[in-house]
């Protein structure tokens, strides 16, 4: 029978999307090359985390932690859900000036913060190095196990006589895709949620890949409480060029301590850059000086698919008839994913959305004309 949708890639993003989409009754192919929850998603970090850089990315990730609230409710377990919340770090007066505004800007929203003096920053994280400022607590933000999600969603989806397809798909045409093997497979509507594959399939897409470094230690249950990060993080994360680290670390479930991060641009091979590890270790260190003593289990890289402007690519392209985007989430497509099934879902099947498309559409780059996307007909 022949599917209302195909979704291609099965990391968290097209998981979400088959799971949204199957739920309102639409025939869903999976299509998927590796493993379910491989790739980015596998390699990334796991935070659920309101992002304010700008209101439309404020928007999309406070609206997707609602949906993830609900998602895991049921069994905060099986996500390995922890809501440690995001403590931002503010280094000295300017980054303290900062983190007001944040704290403003997320409590006009509806949002749970506290402003924290630096008695009360090292009341919460001991292990901070001395002289810091002060921070802002986000209780609401928290972590996942992203592989673990994106098959929990992919379970749903399935039950409701969704197909996974194990394949590689290597060209998108219209109202269908191309696979290794030669077979063709159509549908009225192809949903490209491939990652930073989207712009291999599909060069015309304002698409690059950013490089990014992890690592893990053993188990130091206790060592930290929270999610840390330095208020600097914003900069590096939302730089176009120039490669850069930023001190994030993360208190799993198990005891681990998880740590970034690190951007690299220009790369798509996945293997450690040596020197970016170095570097990125040592200034995370340099904010938890103890960090130094522990020992380190194993380190990774993944590729973030990012955008020129920052946010997503949610909605109809003009690249190809019938050609639907769910890419260019760069360090938010955990946060984001189930967000962006909605409105991707609600696009597709013509249904009010629960906050504003728009924002999000990729024919922003179309009408710039900062791409090379050709006209044409979704």
């Amino acid at each position: 029978m022949t599917p209302d949708v195909i979704v291609v890639g099965a990391g968290i993003v097209g998981a979400a999307c088959a799971d949204a989409l199957s739920m309102r009754g639409l025939r869903v192919t999976l299509i998927e090359q590796d493993g379910v929850g491989g790739g980015a998603t596998a390699a990334g970090m796991g935070h659920l985390v309101v992002m304010d850089d700008s209101a439309a990315e404020l928007a999309l990730s406070a609206y997707s932690i609602r949906l993830w609230n609900q998602l895991v409710e049921a069994a905060p377990l099986r996500h390995e859900y922890s809501r440690c919340g995001t403590l931002w770090i503010a280094a000295d007066e300017e980054e303290m000036a900062a983190a007001g505004a944040k704290a403003e800007t997320l409590a006009g929203h509806g949002l749970a913060c506290e402003l924290l003096g630096a008695e009360a920053l090292y009341a919460c994280e001991p292990q901070l190095r001395a002289g810091l400022a002060g921070g802002l607590l986000v209780s609401g933000d928290a972590l996942v196990y992203p592989p673990k999600s994106a098959r929990i969603l992919l379970d749903k989806a399935l039950a409701r006589g969704t197909t996974l397809l194990n394949g590689e798909v290597v060209a998108i045409e219209d109202h269908g895709v191309l696979l290794a093997d030669g077979s063709r497979l159509q549908a009225a509507h192809v949903v490209l949620a491939a990652g930073s594959r989207s712009s291999v399939l599909l060069p015309q897409l304002p698409i690059q890949p950013k490089k990014g470094h992890v690592a893990i230690t053993d188990r130091y249950p206790g060592f930290i409480r929270h999610q840390l990060v330095e208020l600097g993080y914003i900069k590096s994360a939302h730089a176009a060029s120039g490669d850069s680290v930023a001190f994030n670390l993360q208190p799993r479930p198990t005891g681990q301590i998880l740590i970034g991060s690190s951007r690299q641009f220009g790369t798509d091979n996945l293997a450690v850059d040596p020197a970016m590890m170095t570097r990125m270790l040592a200034h995370a260190t340099s904010f938890t000086p103890a960090l130094g003593k522990m020992n380190l289990l194993r380190c990774w890289t993944g590729l973030r698919a990012a955008s020129p402007d920052g946010l997503p690519l949610i909605g109809p392209s003009a690249l190809r008839h019938g050609l639907w985007l769910a890419t260019g989430h760069e360090g938010l497509g955990i946060t984001t994913s189930l967000a962006t099934a909605q409105l991707l879902a609600a696009q597709i099947c013509g249904e009010p959305s629960a906050i504003p498309f728009q924002p999000y559409l990729p024919q922003r780059f179309e009408r710039h004309g900062s791409t090379g996307m050709a006209a044409g007909h979704a």
